[in-house]
C-alpha cells in the first residue's frame, strides 16, 4: 500500500514540475498516455511468434503448477481444468489483445458459428478479444504517419490528436483539423498486421487445437482460411474507401443514418482519411427515452434488412464502436467499413424463404431451407435436425407472438443456449458454413446485442414482413399476412 502512495506521488509531483512535456508536438498534437494504455504493435514475424511462444511457455508452466498443487491435494484434474484458470486466461486475452491483428481476429468466425456450443470459458476469452485493443504509442505511430506522409505533412495540420479515439484489431483512428478547417478522422493501420495475418492465423490455430476446448471432431481449418481471407480483405483500405463511398451513395437520400466522406487527398494504403462526424456512443443511446431508443433499434434492424434484401452488400461488423449517435438530429452515424461483404442473391432468397417459413410455423420448410443453406447435412441425425428446427421455431413463435420483441428478455437467449449445449452433448458437430452466412449471423447477432443493450422494444415480425415476398411461390408476390 505504501510503495502504491509513493508511485502515485512521484506521478502527480511529476506532472506539476513539467505539466507541458508529454502533451505538446508540433502542429497542436496531443498526447496523453494515461488515457488509453499504450503498448508497442510487434510487427515481425519473429517477435509476434516469439510472444505467442512466451504465451504458450506461461500458460504450461501455470498449468504445471497448478496440477502439482491441486494432485498434492489429491484431487485428478483435466487438462481443461488446468487451463482454464483465472490467471491463464488472463494471459491468453492480454497477450492476444497485445499482438493485435489476427491475434484478436482469428476466435471471431468460429463463435460465429459455435456461440451457443462454445464452451463459457472460451466464448469469455474470445469475447474479450473483441473489445478495444491497445493502442500504440506516440513514437510509433509517428514513424508510421513519416512513412505514409509527405516529410512536411504536420504543416497542412492545425492539429492532431496523438490519442486515439478508438483502437481496433487492424488500426487506430485519431481525429485531427486541417488548416483549412476541414475536421478528419485519420484511420491508421497498426504495422505490420497485413504481413503477419497467414503466420498469426497459422500460430493462433494450433494453439487452439492444443487447448481441447473445441468439440471433438470440429472443424477447424475452414475457419481459418476464412479468418485469413477476411483479414486480408481489411487490410485493404482503398478497398474500405470503395465500400465507404459506395454506403455514402447508397444511403445519401436514406432518413436516419449518416456515413462520413472520403478525404482521398490524406489517405494512402495504410492510412484512411475521412470526414470527422461528431456524435456520442451509441451506448449512451440506453439512458434516453423509451421511444428513442425503439426508434434507434427499429431503424438498425431495417438497415440490416436492406443490406440483405435491397444493397446486396452488408456491413458485417456490429462492433458497437462502429455506431454513433446524433441526439439533436436523431441519426445513427455509420463507421468502418473494412468487413463489407458481398450478398449474393442466392443466400437473400433462401433467407427470405426461411423468414416466411418462420413467420407462418412451417417446420418442413424451415427444415429444408435450413439445410440448403448449411445449418445442418444429410449426415446430420433426424433427432439433432429436430432439436435445431426447435431452435429457429422458439425464437420466430417469440417473435410474433406478441406485437412487441422485448429485446432485454434474456429469456429466449438462454434457452436457446440451454438447447445448443444439449445438442452438443448429445454428439452434434456443427459443420462449416459458408463464410458468408457466417458474417451474416454475425451482423444479426450484433444488431440483437445492441438493441438489447438499449433494451428496445420492437415489433420485429412487421418489419420482416415486407421482405418475405417470394416470387417463386404460388401465392405470387404475396407477403405473409
Amino acid at each position: 500500500m505504501l510503495s502504491s502512495v509513493k508511485y502515485l506521488y512521484k506521478i502527480v509531483n511529476r506532472n506539476l514540475r513539467y505539466p507541458l512535456r508529454s502533451q505538446k508536438y508540433v502542429c497542436g498534437m496531443t498526447n496523453n498516455p494515461n488515457d488509453r494504455r499504450s503498448i508497442p504493435v510487434p510487427h515481425s514475424r519473429l517477435s509476434r511468434l516469439g510472444r505467442i511462444g512466451a504465451m504458450a511457455i506461461g500458460v504450461a508452466g501455470n498449468m504445471a503448477a497448478n496440477g502439482v498443487a491441486r494432485w498434492a491435494k489429491g484431487q485428478n484434474p483435466s487438462v481443461r481444468d488446468l487451463m482454464l484458470t483465472p490467471s491463464n486466461i488472463f494471459r491468453i486475452t492480454q497477450q492476444l489483445a497485445q499482438l493485435r491483428g489476427a491475434a484478436m481476429k482469428v476466435g471471431q468466425l468460429i463463435s460465429m458459428d459455435t456461440g451457443d456450443f462454445m464452451p463459457p470459458e472460451l466464448a469469455q476469452i474470445m469475447a474479450r478479444l473483441r473489445e478495444d485493443a491497445d493502442s500504440m504509442p506516440p513514437s510509433q505511430l509517428k514513424q508510421v504517419l513519416a512513412k505514409q506522409w509527405p516529410v512536411d505533412w504536420p504543416q497542412s495540420f492545425k492539429s492532431f490528436d496523438m490519442r486515439p479515439i478508438a483502437a481496433a484489431s487492424i488500426g487506430q483512428v485519431h481525429r485531427a483539423q486541417l488548416i483549412d478547417g476541414r475536421n478528419l478522422a485519420i484511420k491508421v493501420q497498426y504495422p505490420g498486421v497485413a504481413k503477419s495475418i497467414d503466420s498469426d492465423v497459422g500460430n493462433i490455430g494450433v494453439l487452439i487445437k492444443l487447448s481441447g476446448l473445441l468439440p471433438e471432431r470440429f472443424e477447424l481449418a475452414p475457419y481459418l482460411k476464412e479468418v485469413r481471407d477476411q483479414l486480408h480483405g481489411e487490410t485493404n483500405y482503398a478497398a474500405e474507401a470503395d465500400h465507404l463511398s459506395r454506403f455514402y451513395k447508397l444511403l445519401s437520400d436514406v432518413p436516419h443514418f449518416v456515413v462520413p466522406s472520403i478525404d482521398e487527398e490524406w489517405s494512402t494504403p495504410s492510412i484512411l482519411a475521412m470526414e470527422y462526424v461528431p456524435g456520442v456512443s451509441i451506448e449512451e443511446v440506453g439512458g434516453f427515452s423509451q421511444k428513442e431508443r425503439d426508434q434507434v433499434a427499429k431503424h438498425l434492424i431495417v438497415l440490416t434488412l436492406q443490406e440483405l434484401f435491397e444493397f446486396g452488400v452488408m456491413q458485417t461488423d456490429p462492433n458497437f464502436a462502429n455506431y454513433r449517435y446524433q441526439p439533436d438530429t436523431g441519426n445513427i452515424v455509420l463507421l468502418d467499413f473494412g468487413a463489407t461483404r458481398e450478398i449474393s442473391p442466392n443466400i437473400a432468397d433462401q433467407y427470405r424463404h426461411l423468414i416466411r417459413a418462420g413467420l407462418i410455423n412451417d417446420d418442413a420448410a424451415m427444415a429444408e431451407i435450413a439445410q440448403k443453406i448449411g445449418f445442418f447435412n444429410s449426415e446430420v441425425s433426424a433427432a439433432h435436425r429436430g432439436q435445431i428446427v426447435d431452435m429457429m421455431r422458439l425464437v420466430f413463435k417469440t417473435i410474433v407472438a406478441d406485437q412487441r420483441f422485448e429485446f432485454s428478455d434474456q429469456t429466449v437467449v438462454k434457452q436457446l443456449q440451454t438447447m445448443g449445449f444439449s445438442l452438443v452433448e448429445d454428439g452434434f458437430i456443427p459443420p462449416p458454413l459458408p463464410i458468408e452466412v457466417l458474417l451474416l449471423h454475425r451482423k444479426i447477432a450484433g444488431i440483437f446485442l445492441l438493441c438489447a443493450q438499449l433494451s428496445a422494444s420492437v415489433d420485429v415480425a412487421d418489419l420482416l414482413r415486407p421482405y418475405v415476398i417470394v416470387k417463386s411461390d404460388s401465392e405470387h408476390s404475396k407477403a405473409i399476412a
